[in-house]
């Protein structure tokens, strides 16, 4: 088979907001930028308010006539300073960022996918991993400062690698966790573990996961996914398809090799949240576990 590439950059990438890391400590600029700065209100169930043309902004200035403790500022979205907070509760028109997916356009998706990994960490970071004592936000939220020793922390990311598996020809391996309802399955993923490279990372996943060795990994593109705060890393492998599928670790339910035009069946008929009868179901349009597919499926073969 042809090696194939991403068709597209994926959705969660795509962002349109200028992160401005030089204003992150210049307590004169943002204040100036603080009179018509929009504000992204987050419940703790990552939902914000929404409309017709996307997400709904209030005024940064509800929150006091200057930036507030707590509140982190983005960067710049359309020539004004875009801040987010963290709220007990939302009215109106809610959403979270499954549920929006692709109907975000470039900078909304930017400030929402940023909104939530900041805000995650941030609701796990209240107390110094160095000295147990309480940590307070700095750096217009882009830091951490205990309050005992002065030791600054910063937002942390969890790396996690994502593969699709072919034979090198036309079939791809797919799997279904537990918690997944029958005919859900997706490409193999898992957390990357401390001293170990992306590619290493891989073939482990995959061996403990559905005992398949695999060769020729190669990156393909990556992805913020702010669930609770990881970045996702995409790959592709070539492995055996008739090699014992075996599920050791109890993470996966249920594995099979699938044939190209199975997979472009399915991609037509919708995805993981479509009202369908299909034998297969795929992720949707938020995850890049979608475009790889996707890129897969469209790829020529040779003859």
């Amino acid at each position: 088979m042809t090696a194939f590439r991403l068709n597209d950059t994926p959705l969660l990438s795509r962002s349109a907001v200028g992160r401005a890391e030089e204003l992150r400590s210049d307590t004169d600029a943002l204040r100036a930028g603080w009179r018509d700065a929009l504000l992204l209100r987050v419940n703790h169930r990552g939902q914000v308010r929404v409309g017709d043309d996307g997400l709904v902004f209030a005024d940064a200035t509800e929150l006091g006539p200057e930036p507030q403790r707590g509140a982190i500022f983005l960067g710049i979205r359309k020539d004004r300073h875009v801040w987010a907070v963290r709220v007990q509760a939302l009215t109106g028109e809610l959403a979270d960022l499954r549920m929006l997916g692709g109907t975000l356009d470039d900078a909304d998706a930017g400030v929402l996918t940023g909104a939530l990994a900041m805000l995650n960490w941030h609701d796990s970071a209240g107390f110094s991993a160095l000295d147990g004592a309480p940590s307070e936000p700095t750096m217009s939220g882009w830091s951490r400062i205990s309050t005992s020793t002065g030791h600054e922390e910063f937002p942390r990311t969890d790396p996690a690698v994502i593969c699709l598996v072919h034979d090198g020809g036309d079939r791809v391996l797919l799997a279904r966790q537990p918690t997944w309802p029958a005919r859900r399955f997706s490409i193999l993923a898992g957390f990357v573990e401390a001293g170990e490279s992306l590619e290493t990372c891989v073939v482990r996943e995959i061996k403990e996961e559905v005992g398949v060795d695999v060769r020729d990994v190669r990156y393909l593109g990556s992805q913020p996914w702010p669930f609770p705060r990881s970045v996702m890393i995409g790959f592709a492998a070539v492995g055996d398809p008739d090699a014992p599928l075996t599920f050791a670790d109890g993470e996966i339910a249920e594995a099979r090799w699938f044939t190209r035009d199975e997979v472009r069946t399915a991609l037509e008929l919708g995805d993981w949240a479509s009202d369908t009868d299909a034998p297969l179901l795929l992720p949707g349009s938020i995850s890049i576990a979608r475009g790889i597919i996707e890129s897969w499926a469209g790829a020529a073969t040779e003859s």
